[in-house]
């Protein structure tokens, strides 16, 4: 059993994003997976860059990105994969820029254009969408978020057929909030649910690696 985790948060120690991932690949060691972190902002390398390479029908191989550069290994390493989960912070409305990037380089090459819109992935592994953002659980809907993360969602289920989605809502920001603009918010509220509630995230982020790995194992 291998697991994967794709930090898309610049932050890599200790912060939302990065301990809900890790907590996530302690639940599936917690049932004997093989694990690895990978954070997307030490990797240099860009988005989809339209060449329709993926898509010639001379192409040497199925669900191939031509480009090279620091992310090809890690996108031949999902080909191994049994569990995947991607993190990112949200930042406008969407995902990090570095998990964009991952998400077209990622999905794009396997996206066949038939009218059956079978993937070419050569087979069905089960994903997770793991989102932390500043805005809080009444808001997500007013402002469209659970539509984009939604469309995510279908994308990677039409690539590798299984997806759920985890959210953390109303996120610390700041380890000091006395050093930055924060009077759109409450600071010790911030800091008081931090400490209640980000907990049963990060056991909710153990459970579902736990729970997408368990169903992998044998």
């Amino acid at each position: 059993m291998k697991v994967i985790a794709f930090n898309g948060s610049p932050r890599k120690r200790n912060w939302n994003t990065v301990s809900l991932l890790k907590h996530f690949l302690k639940g599936a060691e917690s049932v004997g997976a093989k694990t690895k972190l990978i954070h997307l902002y030490d990797l240099n390398y860009s988005g989809c860059i339209s060449c329709f390479a993926c898509k010639r029908i001379d192409r040497e191989k199925d669900g191939v990105c031509v480009l090279k550069d620091e992310l090809s290994s890690v996108l031949e390493k999902v080909k191994e994969t049994d569990v995947f989960a991607i993190g990112s912070p949200v930042y406008y409305g969407t995902e990090s820029a570095a998990t964009r990037a991952l998400l077209e380089r990622l999905c794009f090459p396997y996206n066949k254009y038939s009218l059956d819109k079978k993937s070419l992935f050569h087979r069905k592994i089960r994903t997770a969408l793991i989102y932390t953002m500043n805005v809080g659980d009444d808001a997500i809907k007013a402002l469209g978020y659970d539509q984009h993360f939604n469309i995510t969602k279908m994308s990677l289920e039409k690539t590798f057929g299984n997806c759920e989605i985890l959210l953390a809502t109303d996120t610390l920001q700041y380890s000091d909030y006395d050093k930055y603009e924060h009077e759109m918010f409450n600071k010790e509220d911030k800091i008081k649910r931090h400490k209640t509630v980000f907990p049963h995230n990060c056991e909710e982020a153990f459970n579902l690696g736990k729970k997408l790995s368990e169903k992998n194992i044998g």
